[in-house]
């Protein structure tokens, strides 16, 4: 999954301004106690991020 694609994911589940919070400040316990942007900064795969978002968001299987 390329970066835009899971950007674009980000602001379709939670809003542009939520998804931007939620990368910068939220500490993932799936991403090894990281933000999503430490995650993929470390090279950790934007489908891996995304994965561990949808599990701690409860997303639904269908917009996953």
């Amino acid at each position: 999954m390329r970066i835009t694609v899971f950007r674009r994911l980000m602001a379709d589940e939670f809003g542009s301004g939520r998804a931007e919070t939620l990368s910068r400040d939220h500490v993932f316990g799936e991403l090894g106690g990281r933000t999503v942007e430490q995650a993929l900064d470390a090279g950790t795969s934007a489908k891996d991020v995304w994965r561990a978002v949808c599990d701690a968001f409860e997303v639904p299987p269908e917009r996953r």
